[in-house]
């Protein structure tokens, strides 16, 4: 498979159903239950990692230098937390669909740092930036991964129709695309019918009929070729999702997402990498540009730029809520 075609299935579907096993899977904490230390629980369904180049920042922390970490200047400009956190992610194996439930349709665990998607990496990256503590953190990821209750089918699988919609009206995002393109800024959408539904990708998914979104979904984007024109202008830690063209029988036309980075006079694409590199890293944004204006069989059309938000108080101390109940947050 391609690495576009990864990339679409890894937002798609985030999930790969294992084969049966012969032997009974052990057992694995429910959904909610994540490990004090924030380490993956053992699971034997588990994907094997390719070898890092070298350790990813987590790995040498203590479970106690952990929770001290993410304690420590709690209060810092969350943009500032988010490049913290997601540089400890730098060298971190890409495994595909690494998060699950715990049980149920997709078992793998609720939480780990030692593996991750492009999407998990930015879902944990928000958890820990977000977090006024390591406890906070379970609670933080469910409410950005589920719609509402964390069970396979509220998860947010579909990135216009569920994942950046929920987390907008959650408070957690804002759609910053406009404030940096201007005049550039083009509206787009994605419209998912029943016939979408019919398609063998969408069909991946398994969801319930009364599960499956369709509409029409709009988003803002700045034109492939006019995203260097801005870049610079990009503060750091901003989200930057890709997209594609809008394909009938695609349930997404977002296929990549990323946290940008200004250094050394340059704009880098921090995100978990597919293709050639297998894990997190620093990426020229324009080298990464130039790739994905070079994929034909499914053309890249642009990106869109999101700002994450410190959570509404409620939306930690009180239990799941439904999409659109939380105030807005704040930078």
């Amino acid at each position: 498979m391609s690495f576009a075609g990864v990339c679409a299935l890894a937002l798609l579907a985030q999930v790969s159903p294992p084969a049966a096993s012969p032997t009974p899977a052990a057992p694995v904490p429910p959904a909610r239950a994540v490990p004090a230390s924030l380490s993956a629980p053992a699971h034997p369904l588990a994907p094997s990692l390719p070898a890092p180049v070298r350790e990813n920042g987590w790995k040498p922390l203590t479970p106690e230098q952990r929770a001290a970490l993410i304690a420590d200047q709690a209060q810092t400009p969350l943009a500032e937390r988010l490049l913290g956190m997601s540089e400890r992610f730098l060298n971190t194996p890409y495994v595909l669909s690494p998060l699950g439930e715990g049980q149920g349709v997709d078992p793998d665990p609720t939480f780990r740092l030692d593996a991750v998607d492009c999407l998990t990496f930015v879902e944990e990256t928000l958890a820990l930036g977000m977090a006024q503590g390591e406890p906070e953190v379970p609670a933080l990821l469910e409410r950005i991964r589920y719609a509402s209750t964390p069970s396979y089918e509220d998860r947010n699988h579909l990135m216009e129709a569920q994942w950046l919609p929920n987390n907008i009206k959650k408070g957690l995002l804002v759609d910053v695309t406009r404030r940096y393109a201007k005049d550039d800024a083009v509206a787009v959408t994605k419209t998912l019918t029943a016939h979408t539904w019919q398609s063998k990708s969408s069909q991946a998914l398994q969801l319930p009929r009364e599960r499956q979104p369709v509409g029409t979904f709009g988003l803002t984007m700045i034109p492939l070729d006019k995203v260097l024109t801005h870049a610079r202008d990009v503060a750091s830690g901003t989200i930057l999702v890709v997209l594609r063209e809008d394909l009938p029988l695609k349930a997404t036309r977002i296929t990549h997402l990323g946290f940008v980075v200004q250094k050394k006079k340059r704009t880098y694409l921090r995100h978990a990498s597919r293709g050639g590199y297998n894990r997190v890293v620093d990426e020229d944004l324009e080298t990464f540009l130039a790739r994905n204006a070079r994929y034909d069989k499914w053309k890249v059309t642009g990106v869109s730029l999101f700002e994450a938000r410190r959570p509404p108080p409620t939306l930690v101390a009180q239990p799941a809520q439904a999409a659109g109940s939380a105030a807005v947050g704040a930078p």
